[in-house]
C-alpha cells in the first residue's frame, strides 16, 4: 500500500478492478491548474497562520510551480494508480520536496479541495460562455442591420401570420441569448462561494483563517455551512439548466436555419465552409454543422437530468457519487462553447435572398389582421371585423385572388365602410411599419433595438 494517502488504515492492497473503476484522473486532470492555484492559496494561509514555516511554504510553492510547468510542457503523466489529479499533484510535490510535501493538506481534505476546483474551474468557463454568447449576439446584429428594411412572412404553427422584418426576427434571438447571459450572470454568485475550511465535513480543529484562502482566489464570500460545504453540487447544476436552456435557443436557431437554407423556403444560403456534401449524391450541401447543435442540445438535457437524479437520493454529507459531476460538466461546458462559436462564425457568412423573402412575404394574406385592425378604426368591433375579413380571405381562395387585387366595389360587399384608403392598408411596408409599439416590427423599433443591443455588447 505504499503511496497510497490512507495506507496506514489497510492491510491489503486495492484490487486492480476497484483501481480502475474508481478512478476518474482520465478526465478530473484538466482541472490541474485550479488544483495547484488552490493548493499555493492554502500553503500561503498555513503560512500566514503559522502552521508552515516561510521557508517550508516557499518550497512548496516552488515544488507546484514546477509541477504546473511539468504538465503544461507534457512532462507530467497521469495514471489511474494515482486515483485523482488532487492525488497525483500531491504525490508529485512530495517526490520532488520530501517529507514538507505532506504537511501541506492539513486544514484540508479532498472534499473542500475538490469542491474549490470545481468552483474555480467553473467560474472561468461561464466567462468564457458568456463571451462566447456575446459573440453569437453580435453576429446576429450584424445580420440585422446588414439587413435592415427586409420584411419576411412571420410564422406561427409555422404558417404565414403577419408580415415582420426580417432583422426584428433576428433580434428574437438576440433577446433569447440576452437571458441566457442574465442567467449565467446569475449563476456566478453561488459559484463564487469559498469552501475552503470546511475539511471533510466538520471543518478543522486547526488555526486556519478562511477568510486569507477566499481573498488570495477572489472569492467574495465563504461558505457559511461545512457540510453543505462539501456535499453542494447545486451551482453546477444550475450552470447545467442554464446550459440546456442556451442550447434549447440554439437548436430552435438550427432548426430555422435547416428550413430556411431547403429549396422549399429558400430564404438564405449557408456558406460552403460550413457545409458538407454527400457521398453519393453529388448535388447535396447539407447543413451538418446546424444539424448536429440541433442534435447535441439533447446531450445537454441529457447531463441534466443525469447530475439531478445523481443528486436526489444522496445523503449528507459527502458520498463517491459526487465524482460522476465531472465528466456531466465537462460536457456541457464543451458542448455549448463549441456550440456558440461555430454559430458566430457560420451566421458571418450566411447569405440572405431579400428577393425570396419579399416574395413570400405577402404569400397567405399575411396583411389580413392589417385589414381588420383598419376597420376597427372605422368603428367595427374587433370580433365583427374578424369576421368581414374571414369572409373576404374565403372569397379570394374560391376566386383565386389576392387581397390587393380586389377591387374597391368587391370590398365594399362585405363593408360599406371600406374606402379607398384600404389600398394603403394592403402594402407590407405600411404594414411593418405601422407596427410601432414598443417591441414591435416597425422600422423604428428595430433600429432602436439594434443600437440598443450595440450599445450594450460594447459596455
Amino acid at each position: 500500500m505504499a503511496g497510497k494517502l490512507w495506507h496506514g488504515r489497510f492491510r491489503e492492497a486495492t484490487n486492480q478492478m476497484v483501481e480502475s473503476f474508481t478512478a476518474s484522473i482520465r478526465f478530473d486532470q484538466r482541472l490541474y491548474r485550479y488544483d495547484i492555484e488552490g493548493s499555493m492559496a492554502h500553503c500561503r494561509m498555513l503560512a500566514q497562520q503559522g502552521l508552515l514555516s516561510a521557508e517550508e511554504a516557499d518550497t512548496l510553492i516552488q515544488g507546484l510551480s514546477e509541477i504546473l510547468r511539468e504538465i503544461e510542457h507534457g512532462s507530467f503523466v497521469f495514471d489511474d494508480t494515482q486515483e485523482d489529479v488532487h492525488m497525483a499533484i500531491e504525490q508529485r510535490l512530495m517526490d520532488k520536496v520530501g517529507e514538507v510535501g505532506g504537511k501541506l493538506h492539513a486544514g484540508r481534505s479532498r472534499n473542500d479541495q475538490v469542491a474549490l476546483d470545481m468552483r474555480l474551474f467553473l467560474r472561468d468557463e461561464v466567462k468564457g460562455t458568456e463571451e462566447d454568447l456575446k459573440d453569437l449576439q453580435s453576429s446576429l446584429v450584424a445580420q440585422a442591420k446588414a439587413n435592415l428594411g427586409v420584411i419576411m412572412a412571420g410564422f406561427t404553427h409555422l404558417q404565414h401570420a403577419q408580415p415582420v422584418l426580417f432583422s426584428h426576427h433576428l433580434m428574437a434571438y438576440y433577446e433569447m441569448f440576452r437571458r441566457d447571459r442574465q442567467r449565467l450572470a446569475a449563476c456566478v454568485e453561488r459559484i463564487n462561494i469559498s469552501p475552503l475550511g470546511s475539511g471533510a465535513l466538520a471543518g478543522t480543529s486547526l488555526p486556519i483563517d478562511s477568510n486569507i484562502t477566499a481573498e488570495l482566489l477572489d472569492f467574495p464570500a465563504l461558505s457559511r455551512n461545512s457540510i453543505d460545504a462539501v456535499s453542494d453540487r447545486d451551482f453546477i447544476i444550475e450552470f447545467t439548466a442554464a446550459a440546456a436552456l442556451i442550447m434549447m435557443h440554439l437548436s430552435r436557431m438550427c432548426e430555422e436555419l435547416i428550413l430556411w437554407s431547403s429549396i422549399e423556403f429558400g430564404y438564405v444560403e449557408l456558406s460552403e465552409t460550413f457545409c458538407t456534401g454527400s457521398s453519393i449524391m453529388p448535388q447535396k450541401k447539407n447543413p451538418d454543422v446546424v444539424e448536429l447543435v440541433r442534435g447535441k442540445s439533447g446531450r445537454v438535457y441529457g447531463h441534466l437530468m443525469s447530475l439531478l437524479t445523481m443528486m436526489k437520493g444522496l445523503p449528507l454529507a459527502y458520498n463517491r457519487d459526487l465524482q460522476e459531476d465531472k465528466e456531466a460538466l465537462f460536457d456541457t461546458v464543451d458542448t455549448v462553447r463549441q456550440s456558440l462559436r461555430i454559430l458566430a462564425k457560420l451566421w458571418e457568412h450566411v447569405s440572405v435572398n431579400k428577393e425570396r423573402l419579399e416574395e413570400m412575404a405577402a404569400a397567405g394574406y399575411t396583411l389580413a389582421t392589417d385589414v381588420a385592425e383598419y376597420l376597427v378604426l372605422k368603428g367595427v368591433p374587433f370580433r365583427l371585423a374578424h369576421q368581414i375579413v374571414g369572409k373576404i380571405v374565403r372569397y379570394c381562395l374560391e376566386e383565386g385572388k389576392e387581397l390587393e387585387s380586389l377591387t374597391l366595389d368587391e370590398l365594399r360587399g362585405f363593408s360599406k365602410v371600406i374606402d379607398e384608403k384600404i389600398y394603403t392598408v394592403l402594402d407590407l411596408k405600411h404594414s411593418v411599419d405601422s407596427r410601432n409599439s414598443v417591441g414591435g416590427t416597425s422600422l423604428q423599433q428595430v433600429r432602436q433595438a439594434i443600437s440598443g443591443a450595440e450599445e450594450e455588447l460594447n459596455r
